[in-house]
């Protein structure tokens, strides 16, 4: 009887335990939906002035505290609390610009990635840009 209860002790835990990580799992991918939201709607903000990937970009990343690089986008770095972090980023916002199939169309990708690289949320923002 003791082996039976100590069994269903050591299941209901590993059951505790992965419900806890499914849960941080949870949490986290709720805040990178919310940071991706949160750029692809300044993103579009600034493009209402009708300025390209690149100038929309990096006013946004000035805006957010982020690193730009010409032709590449901005990064944003955070922590494990979601604050911006300088150093070791726990969580990459990554913006980048996207080729527009369609004329006068300016698109982005932006995304919050893990430390390994995997996406926890990605989605395309466009907007309508002034005429060449």
């Amino acid at each position: 009887m003791i082996l039976v209860f100590a069994l269903a002790a050591v299941l209901c835990l590993r059951m505790f335990v992965w419900s806890d990580t499914a849960s941080e799992r949870g949490a986290d991918r709720d805040m990178a939906v919310l940071r991706v939201q949160s750029a692809a709607e300044l993103i579009k903000s600034e493009g209402k002035s009708g300025c390209g990937e690149a100038e929309a970009l990096k006013a946004v990343s000035s805006l957010l505290g982020g690193s730009y690089t010409d032709g590449e986008g901005f990064t944003v770095g955070y922590g494990s609390d979601w604050n911006a972090a300088e150093g070791d980023a726990e969580y990459v916002l990554k913006a980048s610009p996207k080729n527009s199939e369609t004329k006068g169309l300016a698109e982005a990708t932006v995304g919050v990635y893990g430390t390994d690289g995997e996406a926890l949320f990605e989605i395309t923002v466009a907007w309508q840009k002034g005429a060449d």
